[in-house]
């Protein structure tokens, strides 16, 4: 028998050296970084895709003949780092007003009829929403040194109340041409953006309009934002 017809009757070895080991792959540093990268941009974009399709969806993507009371403020205008006061003289700053919705009021210490009538609607605003109402916080930013008056500690239960220059703020929150910054309520979402401006006082007749934007910002982030305080 000859010596090739010998080496064709042996069977064939189950090993298979030739196939490449997932080290051999990968081996190239270049190749590991690259892949890396692409891994991380992925979970980024995944992570960041709910909060762009609720904001494109309530900015961009608007049903026709549907139109928000409040006038939305584009660009957006983030929390600046000003030092702020409670009412118990403690330091705050304002950055911490993110990861919640915040429906902020603006005004004097001693609090005239039309300021007390804001904090009211800003409270039943917030109630209003219903199982949604912890997603938003309702602010009092208070301009002045002024002491508040006892009579209305009761109802500034649950409110988050600092006093803040009113220079200071002037710089951040702006008012209607030919209104002041106190007639207004403004809207923070959770990124800590001033987004949103209602149009001047509030009223038992206007109160609904400022109810349906609410109501429509909470359905648009429902899917990014739960409770963060």
């Amino acid at each position: 028998m000859s010596r090739e017809s010998i080496h064709d009757d042996q069977p064939l070895g189950m090993t298979v050296h030739s196939m490449p080991t997932p080290q051999e792959i990968g081996s190239s540093p270049q190749v590991r970084t690259r892949v890396g990268r692409w891994k991380m941009l992925l979970v980024l974009l995944i992570c960041a895709a709910p909060v762009v399709a609720s904001y494109f969806s309530y900015y961009v993507v608007r049903p026709q003949g549907r139109r928000n009371y409040g006038d939305l403020i584009e660009p957006q205008r983030p929390v600046p780092a000003l030092l702020a006061h409670d009412l118990q003289g403690k330091e705050v700053n304002l950055q911490t007003l993110r990861d919640q919705f915040f429906l902020i009021s603006v005004g004097g210490g001693a609090c005239d009829a039309a300021c007390v009538n804001r904090l009211y609607f800003q409270r039943q605003l917030r109630e209003g929403l219903g199982a949604e109402k912890d997603r938003l916080d309702w602010v009092w930013l208070i301009t002045d040194d002024v002491p508040v008056p006892d009579a209305l500690q009761p109802g500034l239960k649950g409110a988050i109340v600092l006093r803040v220059p009113e220079a200071a703020l002037s710089a951040w929150l702006q008012p209607q041409a030919g209104h002041a910054l106190s007639e207004h309520l403004y809207v923070v979402d959770p990124m800590g953006n001033w987004m949103m401006r209602f149009p001047p006082g509030i009223s038992i007749q206007t109160a609904p309009g400022h109810k349906r934007d609410l109501e429509r910002l909470m359905r648009a982030s429902a899917g990014w934002h739960k409770v963060g305080r």
